[in-house]
């Protein structure tokens, strides 16, 4: 019998993407703790280090899950792609690097759901602990010599210069940092890369420094099937590696496979809503009513323009014999197209004067694709200017299919199912167009090339968002955080009714972060640890 199935250990993590990654290094500092972390997906891929990766990866088996979302009318019936990290480190090792906290309101308001130990005033510290930003200063806002590198994106070009500009003329200001006090403003991106151009994913960052440990055991392509039910207690999993099938023990586990992975391994093991479980055979061991559901993600819309100025976009310096040229470019300095994160530029801005922070995130990117799902550069020079609302409100599900673990579940964001989210989604594509069509862009700006000029009013903007966006690929809230019947686990990320048992990723945040879910991710790992280590 395999060595886990004969071990009890302390604590098993399944998964070892953003969250789980984390935890792992925190729990396993402490030498009396037997900790197996399991990881479905491959220890790495050749690619993964390179910050362009993103693109490379978006769409690749071997390091991507490549779910599918199911039709729907927010989408205009089109099944949208939903990518996801099949690697240690999961979509910290292919995701677009970019690093956003979010505002101090959305764990205020966390908090507020009267989920104790989850404010602003909590959680900040986890954050700067997490962090080695090298612009910290030693301003106690900014964390330096945590294991997650940050940098802002050190590219120069005169493209930014002038959106900078254009921004301002439009009405927006400047931020120096969008992860301080104030969110507001546009703001040159940082990201979850070294200064020499290396991608700073949980598995470099907290894996490989943890993976030495004696106490720690990491295993890969590991699909956990169920959990290990004992009446109302979670003794352990089984997962099968290699086409064996094994159970392994511990006092606790701990689920961090993710917004779709943690509510799929609940139902599975007869876990969350009577009709789901029953409708493909499953006995319910434990009925939660909140398990799949309050799912939310960002959906993106992308206006694409081309460029008139020589020189300034990717698609002439990253294309043909050029595209040598920034590969010896980043050997050398670790620098240039291969070392950008998904956006040099970022925009946190309110769609109306009367809101008290920003309700919209904005992304420039120096060039054009022709397809998202592909990231196959345009033959022309081209920029985007990608946005999406940061909160939005419309609800969607992610349920089991099959009672079969390889089986995909079903995946409904119900985007643009609220009002709110329509007219928000609205305001900022015309944001979008503002700044753009600003005058200091007059030099670089040539004709807008997707839309085009001829898609213009509301309901026309409207339909070609249902018609064209994607997710930004921030799947949250499946196993929502909070008490009453629509919610998971409790403050201290224990699931309702069930002992020794506990999640930790994003699945269990109860609202959407505003930004990019990575760094809450990250933070929710680092508070698991806290609490685990508390209660013991």
């Amino acid at each position: 019998m395999n060595e886990a199935a004969r071990t009890q250990y302390d604590y098993i993590i399944v998964g070892a993407g953003s969250a789980g990654a984390a935890l792992a290094y925190r729990l396993s500092e402490n030498p009396a703790n037997r900790i197996l972390l399991l990881e479905a997906g491959k220890a790495s891929h050749p690619y993964s280090r390179l910050p362009v990766s993103f693109g490379l990866l978006i769409d690749h088996p071997g390091a991507n899950w490549r779910f599918t979302s199911e039709p729907e009318e927010g989408t205009a019936n089109r099944a949208i792609p939903v990518p996801r990290g099949k690697l240690l480190g999961g979509s910290s090792a292919i995701n677009g690097l970019v690093y956003v906290r979010g505002q101090r309101l959305d764990y205020d308001t966390w908090a507020q759901f009267g989920n104790r130990g989850w404010s602003w005033q909590d959680v900040e510290p986890l954050f700067m602990r997490m962090e080695n930003y090298e612009k910290t200063g030693g301003d106690g806002i900014r964390g330096s010599g945590g294991p997650l590198g940050v940098t802002e994106v050190p590219d120069e070009n005169p493209l930014y210069d002038a959106m900078f500009a254009a921004a301002e003329a439009a009405g927006y200001r400047r931020n120096s940092d969008y992860n301080g006090p104030d969110q507001e403003g546009i703001v040159k991106t940082q990201a979850t890369i070294s200064p020499h151009g290396r991608r700073m994913s949980t598995a470099h960052c907290y894996l490989r420094p943890a993976i030495a440990r004696s106490n720690l055991h990491v295993v890969t392509e590991a699909l956990t099937h169920g959990l290990v039910l004992e009446g109302k207690r979670c003794l352990g999993v089984t997962y099968a590696q290699a086409g064996i099938t094994i159970e392994a023990r511990a006092r606790e586990v701990i689920l961090s496979a993710g917004a779709i992975g943690s509510p799929q391994i609940l139902e599975l093991s007869g876990i969350g809503k009577p009709d789901v479980l029953q409708a493909h055979g499953i006995d319910v061991q434990h009925e939660l009513l909140g398990v799949g559901e309050n799912f939310r993600d960002h959906i993106n819309a992308r206006i694409q323009w081309k460029v008139t100025a020589a020189g300034v976009s990717y698609n002439e310096r990253a294309r043909g014999i050029n595209l040598v040229g920034q590969a010896l470019k980043y050997l050398a300095t670790g620098g240039g197209f291969i070392s950008l994160p998904s956006a040099p530029l970022l925009a946190f801005l309110k769609t109306r004067p009367d809101l008290e922070t920003p309700d919209v995130q904005m992304h420039l990117v120096p060039y054009a694709v022709k397809d998202p799902k592909r990231r196959k550069l345009h033959p022309f020079p081209g920029m985007t200017v990608a946005c999406y609302q940061l909160r939005p409100e419309s609800l969607g599900s992610i349920h089991i299919q099959s009672p079969e673990p390889q089986a995909q579940p079903a995946i409904r964001f119900n985007f643009l199912g609220d009002p709110i989210d329509r007219e928000t989604m609205v305001e900022g594509f015309k944001m979008m167009r503002r700044i753009v069509e600003a005058p200091p862009m007059d030099p670089f700006r040539g004709e807008e090339y997707s839309p085009g000029a001829a898609v213009d009013g509301d309901a026309a903007i409207e339909q070609w968002i249902r018609e064209n966006s994607e997710t930004a690929y921030h799947p949250i809230g499946t196993c929502r955080m909070g008490s009453g019947p629509n919610t998971v686990v409790d403050d201290q990320l224990k699931v309702h009714g069930l002992d020794g048992l506990r999640i930790a990723d994003a699945s269990i945040f109860p609202t959407m972060p505003s930004g990019n879910t990575n760094a809450p991710s990250i933070m929710v790992g680092e508070k698991c640890a806290d609490l685990i280590m508390a209660s013991a």
